[in-house]
């Protein structure tokens, strides 16, 4: 960025007390003519040679300042400055004391750049009563200090942005003379009445994780599911945890919420029954014991967002660079950030019941690239956060311009300032370092808007996605102290979106050859997204023959989403880890479904019925699949009319169902047969089983058996054909001499015995009748209207061709 008119707003005042001072101590303190490095005046270091050398001295002394208050004094303050000193020398340090020293203003953002980086100082101590005194400072043993000095007393003049320096100054066995042993720098910024076109301040705040829940969920309705971890996560959502400390301290800012909806879902989760892995295992769980902090964050976040502007990252923050480079490479990768866009909606609204924003893209550290952003803007997002680091100001506009910008196609790029978004990136445990990154801080966004008093602009700040516990407090000082101050005013990013961009800001993307080479290395993998393919590929064969598709759509849905995650990053192991999971766990689920192996079959006729078992291993039922049946030699053994047959298929959870397909043998030997599952769009499912079935041809033995069979069987049936055929004629002959000679009409009646006799004969030839049509020797009962045979007397010729005769 072009820093033409840094010296823009600068009172020339500052610099003629500078040189004031200056003279007075070259004049009267020859002890500070070695103290003060003055990189704006050469002959300074002409007038003194040894400046060099007493910059060594000035390292004997660590010196480190922990507490700076208040941060922006004003009129009437009084600052008080703490720390502590340790003599890193071999000698101690005698007459020793700590004292504050006000150095010139800065002229623009750059000058403050280089302050901090290669520690220039000048200034003069404010001294007298003002300072903290130690006879002796051993060597190694740390002492602590504490200097309140009114602010009237520190000589400050016109707004801006000053040195502050404190510093230790002693003697030694060496050098028994007054001598700076120690120094450390500071900024200290100035604007006692406000501004009178105050900068539009946007602050991001992440709440972003790790991703901590499988694809594995329980088999009961609830779908219970599985995290890989929960104790770390329960560790950030505990009381002085990093997610805790971030939302206690965001809630009293002025923000605007960043949130990643798989870190709801995941502790949205805890709040009910879960199960843990253990040791990594997807066969062994244990019950989750972190319900109440994680009802307790979560209903606390609830609260905070109420009302406030919250915008939701695509499920599981996918890493958009990774995807852009490599993934873009794999048919169907980016449908996961689409899918992952859709999902975030749907989890803030269910989750924290309000409507987040989905219109932005966030890139790892806002590095954009024409790839990037065609990427970002694919899943429906018309807006790309970026940085000034990355899309860098290449124009001759004398001030930071605003945040909005169009970068064509109709997106939006919102350029966060590089300085500020940095500010915090180091470790803030250390209170020293948190108290120089807050000065730092605040002395760059006073300069920002002294670069152009008079111009309305919108800054956007976006800092690392995931701040330590440390950093995110020493973020909320800085911006209490922000929103305190007189210089600036909080905004959504909404309203930095829509801001009216600056004619001369710099809208072109960088291209490709100048993405930092540090972030490319630390990107996913093209093999990451060829994995995640490969799972969605199996869940698309899969889902098709389940009864309840969203128990496996799901959950392994937002895993693949899980998987491609920017938190991987600088995690490679765990990453590759992650994914097997999800894959292997997948397969373990299909395999669940399929054919029992079959043994060898064997067929001793000429057709028979061969059983395939289909087993369902899984909680629900399967349907949709095909059984297809294939003979490998149909000329041997056909199955139904050809060479296979094909069945429908629906099995119940926990169940297995036999498939019987009708064979038919055509020679003797081996036939190989094959059962493989379809789907029913054509789609092979599961490993095929192939077994042979043993033809064995009917023998000579066994058709001579059969043959005297049927014999036996024509024989006795002509025995009793011969035999009905007398009984038939001796009726006959009976009833002929019961017939008178003459042809009178008066007949001669029977006797007793001969109606017996007659009756005798009848049911002897209807049992025998019976006998031959049932094969039962067992009489039934007489009808009267039986009729009689039509067989006439004395004819023995054969019967009529329309007779049936039971063989």
């Amino acid at each position: 960025m072009a820093e033409a008119a840094d010296f823009q707003g600068t009172s020339p005042s500052p610099a003629r007390r500078w040189l004031r001072r200056t003279g007075a101590l070259l004049a009267g303190a020859p002890l500070l003519a070695g103290v003060l490095q003055l990189p704006i005046s050469s002959s300074s270091y002409a007038a003194e040679p040894s400046a060099a050398a007493e910059a060594t001295g000035s390292r004997t002394v660590a010196v480190s300042l922990d507490s700076l208050s208040p941060n922006i004094p004003s009129d009437g303050d009084t600052l008080t400055v703490s720390g502590r000193i340790v003599n890193k020398g071999k000698q101690a340090v005698t007459a020793a004391h700590v004292g504050l020293r006000v150095g010139p203003t800065l002229d623009g953002r750059s000058a403050i750049d280089d302050a901090a980086k290669t520690n220039p100082y000048a200034g003069t101590e404010v001294g007298g009563k003002y300072v903290a005194k130690f006879a002796r400072l051993a060597p190694g043993v740390p002492q602590t200090f504490s200097i309140s000095v009114p602010v009237d007393k520190l000589d400050l003049g016109s707004d801006g942005v000053y040195q502050l320096g404190v510093t230790l100054t002693g003697r030694t066995t060496a050098a028994a003379y007054d001598q700076i042993l120690g120094i450390e720098r500071t900024f200290l910024p100035w604007q006692p009445e406000a501004a009178d076109t105050k900068t539009r301040t946007t602050y991001l705040w992440p709440l972003i994780s790790t991703s901590h829940m499988t694809a594995e969920t329980g088999s009961n309705e609830q779908q219970t599911p599985v995290f890989a971890d929960d104790d770390a996560l329960a560790a950030e959502l505990s009381p002085g945890g990093r997610l805790e400390q971030l939302l206690s301290l965001g809630k009293d800012l002025d923000i605007t919420w960043v949130i990643d909806p798989d870190l709801l879902a995941s502790v949205d989760a805890m709040t009910r029954s879960y199960r843990v892995q253990v040791n990594g295992s997807s066969t062994t769980t244990t019950a989750g014991t972190h319900q109440s902090v994680a009802k307790q964050w979560l209903s606390k976040l609830e609260k905070e967002v109420e009302g406030e502007e919250v915008v939701a990252l695509p499920f599981a923050d996918p890493d958009l660079a990774s995807l852009a480079h490599h993934g873009t490479k794999v048919t169907g990768s980016l449908s996961h950030l689409k899918d992952a866009t859709t999902a975030a909606a749907i989890t803030v609204e269910s989750v924290l019941h309000v409507t987040p924003s989905t219109e932005y893209a966030w890139p790892v550290s806002g590095a954009i690239d024409p790839s990037i952003v065609k990427v970002a803007t694919s899943a429906g997002a018309d807006t790309v956060l970026s940085r000034s680091d990355s899309l860098q100001e290449t124009g001759a506009l004398p001030y930071t311009p605003s945040a909005a910008r169009p970068i064509g196609g109709g997106t939006t790029a919102v350029v966060a300032d590089a300085r500020l978004s940095t500010a915090f990136q180091g470790d803030m445990t250390v209170a020293g370092n948190s108290t120089l990154a807050v000065q730092r801080f605040l002395a760059q966004s006073l300069m920002l808007t002294r670069q152009a008093p008079d111009k309305q602009r919108s800054v956007v700040i976006t800092p690392q996605r995931m701040p330590t516990a440390s950093q995110a407090q020493t973020m909320a000082q800085a911006l209490t102290a922000l929103q305190d101050g007189n210089w600036s005013e909080s905004a959504e990013l909404s309203a930095a979106t829509k801001a009216k961009p600056d004619a001369g800001a710099t809208t072109r993307v960088p291209s490709a050859s100048v993405y930092p080479s540090s972030l490319t290395k630390q990107e996913l993998p093209q093999e990451a997204f060829t994995r995640i393919e490969e799972t969605q590929k199996k869940l698309n064969s899969f889902q098709v023959i389940l009864a309840d598709k969203s128990r496996v759509v799901t959950p392994f849905g937002r895993a693949m989403d899980r998987s491609m995650s920017t938190s991987w990053r600088g995690r490679a192991v765990e990453a590759t880890v992650y994914r097997d999971g999800v894959l292997n766990y997948l397969i373990g689920l299909t395999e669940g479904v399929g054919l029992i192996d079959k043994s060898e079959a064997k067929l001793s006729g000429r057709s028979a019925t061969i059983p395939v078992t289909v087993q369902n291993n899984l909680v629900q039922g399967v349907d949709h699949l095909v059984l297809r049946l294939t003979s490998t030699q149909p000329s041997r053994l056909s199955i139904g009319d050809g060479a296979f047959q094909e069945q429908r298929v629906a099995v119940a959870g926990g169940h297995s169902q036999s498939v019987k397909f009708t064979t038919n043998a055509h020679a003797n030997g081996r036939a190989g047969v094959i059962a493989q599952l379809y789907t029913e769009d054509g789609q092979a499912y599961g490993p095929a089983v192939a077994f042979d079935v043993k033809v064995t041809e009917i023998t000579a033995t066994v058709m001579l058996v059969i043959a005297g069979g049927v014999l036996l069987l024509v024989l006795a049936g002509f025995r009793m054909y011969t035999q009905r055929k007398r009984e038939a004629a001796r009726q006959a002959a009976l009833e002929a001499d019961a017939v008178p000679t003459d042809d009178s009409a008066e007949h001669t009646p029977a006797t007793a015995a001969d109606d017996a006799d007659a009756e005798s004969a009848d049911e002897t030839t209807d049992d025998r009748d019976r006998a031959s049509t049932t094969g039962s020797s067992a009489p039934d009962p007489e009808h009267p209207s039986d009729p009689s045979p039509d067989t006439a007397p004395g004819v023995t010729d054969p019967s009529g061709t329309g007779e049936r005769v039971d063989r």
